[in-house]
């Protein structure tokens, strides 16, 4: 066997898909076995592969064994004289493997090869070409110097920006996302080291691979995309955590004496600091537009105050002896209105102007029915009020017109921006992808198809797909999705690196229900699903479930002394208010389900929406159905009614979302 494609699979059975079948394409001219380490995913990994791709050789672990011990494992069955460890997370070219084995083939001290990578949105990813993480170079990264200086040669040796990413070059260290590597170099390195959990085994191995005397290359002649998809975003607590305590082991293998002491030490800085600075900008994002919103609502009910006291009581001074409306009226009101916007949906995402002024209007009224049992001394003018609601409104929605301007280009925050979509492909996979956005209940404006064919009657299409950038550019399309049946992979990395990162893409594989693709570099792929929309991932609800839990959590503490006498499992009661204050467990979730994984995320449940039933289900599917329903369904009203109606066991313990590990609710009450 020439070649053996390893993957590692872990929770992406529809991403796994797409990779099969462009490795699937790349291998017709190459013998290829393809085996695939499934870590205990739970999902339908399993299941798509006996039914999708019978020729892959299967390895389903029983637990996550992490990267490096899953690539082991393929490396052991594997056969081929060359390894390709590959991420299922990516899209490869038909003519991928020909041109790497074929460069392979001519290198006398081959240790390595990778190749050029780019994202979801057609950008290069500098992690395709790397130098070793010395001191030095450790320096410069924790501290930001490679990428305010990204070519210089003293200060990116981590990327190697001053090498140029269209041309092949000798490197230190590929990524284990795309790395071939001749099983007989393997034979002398020794393989994956399995201290490595995630991050570092490819940095180690690659470092191996040059100390052993092998060459590493970077091959710039055939590009794949990487979707990123870690199961922990860059920039995150978890990710710097675990991205710096993998260089550790690293150093600790590698470096010996005063240079291993230094790296090490600075290592364990660069923890502390780059956590301090994720959370520093995580929380100056999370607050900016709340600390805007209150300075100028204050700076103008300030101005408000002034004019008013000028017009209705014709003195300037009017309300300088009561400071308390300065100190204490005003950001009272202010905290209101913030609040209710905040629980309207007015500081998410993708809020709207309804969201908003709700909140404001919610906010004002609260103002209003409190203001009544304020002292005469607390109470200044209900004009102000009314005056100060108003030039809410107005700041609220100026300052969003302005920050979409500046970020998006256009001041129409309050609108949902609706995606232009081009498909490319034959009329009949074009229409069976327009039946798949349908059902998938997505707003979008259908411009029209691209074919590609050269001679396709184009009375009904845009035109052919050699005028797709001109086609995209006239018609503004924000999106394009390529049907795998008629576009080759080679065409779809073509036009993406062509167009560029102003437009999203999607890849539609054949005779599959989910439409592929990610907007972000640093964020997993996204799905266009024919799934059900589910009531319980709005963040309105979510806020406002959470709000109920915390609610329920005060009145049942309230409510102790006659729960602890009539309740079960009594003193367990407290641990499960204390849980659900902190965000450890919801006071209603998920029955424990195997399928459970399929749905959206819930914290452990005490009660669940089997509770309440005269009858339990036992059999996996009716519980599965009856937690698919409460997501889909999902009301404030229902945790209430839940809870009302189990009062008596709110003591029991917490259940885990799948079987394998709780017991039953029957035992457990």
């Amino acid at each position: 066997m020439k070649l053996s494609v390893i993957i590692v699979s872990y929770k992406v059975p529809y991403f796994l898909e797409q990779t099969l079948l462009s490795v699937r394409k790349a291998a017709i001219n190459v013998p290829t076995e393809i085996i695939v380490v499934d870590n205990n995913s739970q999902d339908d990994t399993v299941a798509m592969l006996h039914q999708k791709f019978p020729e892959v050789l299967l390895i389903a672990n029983n637990k996550n064994t992490g990267f490096a011990t899953a690539n082991n494992q393929g490396i052991d069955r594997a056969t081929g004289e060359y390894l390709l460890f590959l991420n299922p997370d990516t899209v490869i070219r038909e003519d991928t493997f020909d041109k790497i084995i074929g460069f392979a083939d001519k290198q006398s001290n081959l240790g390595a090869i990778g190749v050029k990578m780019i994202d979801g949105t057609g950008n290069f990813l500098p992690e395709s070409k790397r130098g070793f993480p010395s001191p030095a170079v450790a320096f410069y990264k924790t501290f930001g110097m490679s990428r305010l200086l990204p070519k210089s040669k003293t200060f990116n040796q981590y990327h190697l920006g001053y090498l140029d990413k269209d041309k092949n070059h000798e490197i230190d260290v590929l990524s284990g996302a795309f790395m071939l590597v001749p099983r007989s170099v393997l034979e002398i390195t020794g393989y994956w080291d399995e201290a490595f959990f995630m991050y570092g085994e490819d940095i180690d191995l690659s470092y191996r691979i040059k100390k052993a005397g092998f060459t590493n290359f970077y091959f710039a002649e055939t590009t794949i995309i990487h979707y990123k998809g870690e199961s922990t975003k860059k920039g995150t607590l978890n990710y710097v955590r675990t991205f710096y305590e993998a260089m550790i082991i690293f150093a600790k293998k590698h470096f010996k004496g005063s240079k291993a002491s230094l790296f090490i030490l600075m290592l364990q800085f660069a923890i502390y600091f780059r956590a301090a600075l994720s959370l520093f900008s995580s929380f100056t994002k999370r607050i900016f537009l709340f600390f805007i919103d209150a300075v100028l609502m204050y700076g103008g009910m300030l101005l408000i105050k002034d004019s008013w006291e000028t017009i209705r009581f014709d003195d300037p001074n009017y309300y300088d002896n009561n400071p308390t409306l300065i100190y204490f009226n005003f950001p009272f009101y202010i905290a209101m209105w913030i609040i209710a916007i905040f629980l309207r949906g007015g500081y998410d995402k993708n809020a709207r102007s309804k969201h908003v002024f709700s909140g404001i209007l919610v906010g004002t009224l609260c103002i209003t029915s409190i203001y009544a049992f304020f002292p005469p001394s607390l109470r200044s003018s209900r004009m102000l009020i009314l005056l100060s609601m108003i030039w809410a409104f107005i700041i609220t929605y100026f300052t969003r017109s302005l920050i979409s301007l500046l970020r998006n280009n256009t001041i129409s925050w309050s609108k949902t921006q609706q995606r232009n979509i081009i498909i490319a492909g034959c009329k009949s996979e074009s229409k069976r992808v327009l039946g798949l956005l349908h059902q998938a209940h997505l707003s979008f404006n259908y411009i029209g198809t691209i074919s590609p064919d050269l001679h396709s009657n184009l009375s009904d299409q845009l035109g052919q797909l050699g005028d797709l950038e001109g086609i995209a550019n006239a018609y503004k399309a924000s999106e394009i999705i390529f049907c795998e049946k008629d576009i080759s992979f080679e065409q779809i990395i073509y036009w993406m690196t062509r167009l560029g990162a102003e437009i999203n893409y999607k890849i539609v594989p054949n005779d599959s229900s989910y439409i592929i693709g990610s907007n972000s570099k640093n964020a997993t792929g996204e799905l266009y699903a024919i799934d059900i929309s589910f009531n319980i991932t709005n963040s309105i609800k979510r806020r406002n479930k959470r709000i109920i839990d915390i609610f329920f959590s005060f009145l049942i503490l309230i409510l102790s002394p006659f729960l602890l006498i009539f309740g079960n499992n009594k003193m367990a009661l407290f641990l499960n208010i204390f849980k659900v204050l902190v965000g450890k467990c919801t006071w209603v979730g998920y029955s424990p389900s195997n399928l459970n994984d399929n749905l959206p995320k819930l914290q452990k449940a005490i009660l669940t929406a089997i509770d309440p039933l005269k009858i339990k289900p036992t059999q996996a599917e009716t519980i599965h159905r009856i937690n698919l329903f409460y997501a889909k369904d999902y009301e404030g009203g229902t945790d209430i009614d839940i809870i009302l109606k189990s009062w008596k066991i709110l003591g029991r313990q917490a259940l885990p979302n799948y079987h394998s590990k709780y017991k039953t609710p029957e035992s457990s009450q």
